[in-house]
């Protein structure tokens, strides 16, 4: 069983930062793909990004690419969600996730191709 913890969500002015982490506890993620996604009011989860065991690659939405970057500790068994730029339209839940099936390139924005998912952290952006 793995549990995942999502921190550093906060409020902040549009064109700001933040970054977010997920901690791992009870077994090691450095072995999974890991990956983000975000809830807004009254919308569905979506997918916000990827980033495979090794960290060398990953992938995100078009709404964030370019401005959102995800890392990897393996050894401190976190992962991470740099947002910079941040838009009003980026205000969220965000939620971190292990994929359960499907390498790195398949199902990527498939919720049901992930488990453990965290309890999430709020962003809140403000114009």
């Amino acid at each position: 069983q793995v549990q995942l913890v999502e921190s550093g969500g906060g409020l902040v002015q549009a064109g700001g930062s933040l970054r977010l982490s997920c901690a791992a506890s009870g077994r090691s993620i450095s072995d999974y793909i890991m990956g983000w996604f975000r809830q807004a009011p009254g919308k569905e989860r979506e997918f916000v990004g990827i980033i495979n065991y090794d960290a060398v690659n990953t992938n995100y939405a078009d709404s964030v690419k370019d401005r959102f970057t995800i890392s990897r500790d393996n050894a401190k068994n976190t992962v991470y969600l740099q947002m910079n730029n941040l838009k009003p339209d980026d205000t969220a839940v965000y939620y971190c996730a292990r994929k359960k099936w499907g390498g790195f390139a398949s199902s990527q924005d498939v919720l049901g191709a992930y488990e453990y998912w965290g309890q999430g952290t709020q962003v809140t952006v403000s114009s």
